[in-house]
């Protein structure tokens, strides 16, 4: 499955101040169907305050959202269409890995035994069939993040929006996840929009990058093009020599274990 010409979000005019502070400013975007996006800034720059106001949590102070080209400014997170994958996954620790994502699937009035089965579906297709009845705490952090992502996608959302969920994984198991998200992602053809500081992810599993600063957008491009032809000097420096330090530091380690 490729990007859809359509657009699936359409983001206009979006700010949101707190304490006197404008957090977003007029923040115009265009987010295409099955499309990965990522947004890339560092702690503060409004990347997690756009994704709660996409979602409903939020509400702006100026501007609409619109998916599908219906206005959904005001929609409740649940009329939306949407999920959310969070960084801390947000699973309840007393309850097995297949009522974690049955639960979801109940909230929405969906007969018991329907939700059992869909559960079950879902947690085979991110690998998880041998772990049903565990706790969460009896699995590791990429097996948490997967029921997250299972529990969420079990809703059937066609926009699934995650905030910075791989921040806690050590390393091999990031690079595992990137390679699942986006095989979850053809799978089910959805959009993602994804939230993160790491350059060199966000490089890794996007189509298009985001790169935030201060509340606006510096730049909205491929990957590519970004590399060709950073926006402003602010691209160059936190996006490119970031990922440039980051590539140079992989190589003197896998050449140091040699």
């Amino acid at each position: 499955m490729g990007l859809q010409l359509t657009n699936k979000l359409e983001v206009s005019g979006v700010s949101k101040g707190y304490q006197e502070r404008e957090v977003l400013q007029r923040v115009d975007l265009e987010v295409k169907g099955r499309e990965f996006l990522s947004i890339l800034g560092p702690s503060g720059c409004g990347k997690s305050t756009l994704l709660r106001i996409l979602i409903g949590l939020l509400e702006p102070d100026t501007g609409t959202v619109r998916k599908d080209g219906v206005d959904i400014t005001h929609a409740a997170p649940a009329d939306r269409g949407m999920g959310i994958v969070f960084q801390n996954y947000a699973l309840f620790e007393n309850m097995s890995v297949s009522r974690n994502v049955e639960y979801a699937l109940r909230f929405h009035k969906v007969p018991k035994a329907e939700a059992r089965e869909r559960a079950r579906q879902m947690l085979e297709a991110v690998g998880l069939e041998d772990h049903l009845e565990k706790l969460p705490g009896a699995l590791s952090g990429g097996q948490q993040q997967r029921v997250a992502i299972a529990r969420t996608l079990v809703l059937g959302p066609d926009v699934v929006l995650l905030d910075e969920p791989m921040s806690a994984l050590d390393v091999d198991t990031r690079l595992s996840m990137r390679t699942e998200l986006k095989r979850l992602q053809e799978t089910f053809g959805t959009t993602m929009i994804y939230v993160t500081h790491d350059q060199e992810e966000a490089f890794a599993m996007s189509d298009r990058i985001m790169v935030m600063n201060g509340g606006v957008i510096c730049q909205l491009d491929t990957p590519e093009n970004i590399v060709r032809a950073p926006a402003n000097e602010y691209v160059q420096t936190f996006v490119l020599d970031n990922l440039q330090a980051k590539l140079d530091s992989l190589r003197r380690f896998t050449n140091g274990k040699r």
